[in-house]
């Protein structure tokens, strides 16, 4: 973990306030491209695959895979993304309290002969998630998210995230590497030998993708390089 980086805190509220203001520069309005080179290893042949997405914030990338018939089960703190995610899909959806979480809510996109999709998404701190509200899944998008939280909860989070994964789960994690003295507020940087120290126990990590991500937004952050690295996560059988 970086000096620099490892005692930066965004709390809760700073995230809802950025989805308030629209700050949301991380939002894509197209299916995210790395997901869409990298979806036939991360759904291996199978079909119906369950899906999670950690802080999903609106991502057009669920509609997408809903669209191909697998399930989506999403955690976001911001209502106000998961309601323009459903308004801007065009999808009506319900809300209802979660009892075991107090304050969370979950949305969940209206089924009927029309629309078989399936969509649920949790709006509550993410550490507030667990199985006992989903089960496991055989997928997991990680775009956005792992970069996103405090890099003193990276233990916390991976342990999390291991605890979701079904014995089958692929896990596409989207990760940068920049100089964190020059840049030191999320997107966070992650090392690789991180993510193998909290995940290199329970799965096998597979490289599939980098590439210069460098843009002139970025330059105007102080980042001098920036590689975005896309690796496949997937359980160790026991």
């Amino acid at each position: 973990m970086s000096a620099a980086q490892e005692n930066q805190v965004m709390t809760l509220k700073d995230w809802e306030k950025m989805w308030q203001r629209g700050t949301t520069g991380f939002h894509q309005t197209n299916v995210y491209r790395l997901l869409e080179v990298n979806i036939d290893k991360v759904v291996a042949g199978r079909s119906g695959v369950r899906f999670f997405f950690p802080l999903c914030g609106k991502a057009v990338d669920m509609k997408w895979l809903a669209d191909s018939g697998h399930s989506v089960v999403g955690v976001e703190i911001s209502e106000k993304a998961i309601r323009e995610f459903f308004e801007e899909s065009k999808m009506s959806y319900s809300e209802e309290p979660v009892p075991s979480v107090p304050g969370a809510k979950v949305f969940r996109v209206r089924r009927n002969e029309s629309t078989m999709k399936s969509v649920s998404l949790y709006q509550c701190d993410i550490y507030r998630f667990s199985s006992s509200l989903e089960g496991q899944f055989g997928a997991i998008w990680d775009r956005g998210a792992f970069v996103a939280i405090n890099p003193k909860d990276r233990e916390n989070y991976a342990a999390l995230l291991v605890s979701l994964m079904a014995p089958d789960c692929r896990y596409l994690l989207d990760t940068l590497i920049y100089n964190p003295e020059r840049y030191s507020s999320p997107p966070f940087f992650v090392p690789d030998e991180q993510v193998r120290s909290l995940f290199g126990s329970t799965c096998d990590i597979e490289p599939l993708q980098e590439e210069d991500a460098l843009t002139e937004d970025f330059k105007s952050w102080g980042m001098d390089f920036l590689i975005e690295k896309v690796q496949l996560l997937v359980r160790k059988s026991s």
